[in-house]
């Protein structure tokens, strides 16, 4: 069996006297899609800022192919392969696709920023950026302004920033947020098509896209994981339809 890409041991975090994240552990492996669930205020968003660098622990571990990187700056984690997207989009509205995506090589490679007609004739942000837009499905957006986008295309054109990047690890926080049921669909095939590829963490709402993608799934009730299983077994848990899914879910 092979090794936990990411390995949590006992991360806790305080606000005063809040416990946000209650001594969570958990692992994920490589190629699997971990979700992460729970109702409004378990500790979902504290959880995904510690783990990518945002929030440091007060107590715990966070080992990444066996590397301890609890302590670890934001872009440290992501040049060692850790690349988070965010709740609410962030991004350019006043640049094209292809522009966003370039600006997000360029800061992975520590570029300084240089004049964006300069940068447009410069291959090795191009290229790599145009590979990002296409495994999101966005080629045919590349010269797009984001201004005139729709939301869920916002949403892959994120996941393709993110990919720019070259993680291994994808930490994904609420991409379905705002979506139409159609929007939900495509980025459901989306991430399916990137499922094995990446380790992924994905923390979510929606129980369709959650039940359609993770292989495991940890629910974060108050701060604590109180069960991590298949979905099957989340599904039928009765603790967990107490806690979170309702009654509807035992159907």
């Amino acid at each position: 069996m092979s090794a936990a890409l990411l390995e949590v041991r006992g991360l806790t975090k305080r606000f005063g006297g809040l416990v946000a994240t209650d001594h969570v552990a958990f692992t994920v492996m490589p190629g699997e899609v971990h979700a992460i669930i729970g109702p409004n205020g378990a500790g979902k968003t504290t959880l995904i800022s510690q783990l990518a660098g945002e929030l440091h622990p007060d107590e715990g571990e966070i080992l990444f192919e066996g590397r301890d990187i609890s302590r670890e700056s934001v872009p440290a984690r992501s040049l060692l392969g850790l690349g988070r997207s965010y709740q609410i989009s962030q991004i350019f509205r006043d640049f094209s696709a292809l522009e966003n995506v370039m600006l997000a090589v360029q800061a992975h490679a520590g570029h300084s920023f240089s004049f964006l007609r300069q940068a447009m004739a410069d291959s090795r942000l191009v290229e790599p950026a145009r590979a990002a837009l296409a495994k999101v499905g966005l080629q045919g957006r590349a010269d797009a302004l984001v201004a005139e986008m729709a939301h869920g295309e916002h949403r892959q054109l994120e996941l393709a920033m993110t990919l720019a990047s070259n993680p291994r690890m994808l930490l994904l926080d609420e991409p379905m947020a705002g979506m139409s049921q159609k929007e939900s669909e495509e980025m459901i095939a989306l991430i399916r098509d990137l499922k094995g590829g990446y380790g992924i963490i994905l923390v979510e709402h929606d129980m369709d896209a959650v039940f359609a993608l993770a292989d495991r799934i940890s629910v974060l009730v108050y701060g604590r994981i109180i069960v991590t299983g298949n979905p099957d077994e989340i599904r039928s848990n009765r603790e967990v339809k107490d806690a979170y899914l309702g009654e509807e879910e035992a159907a």
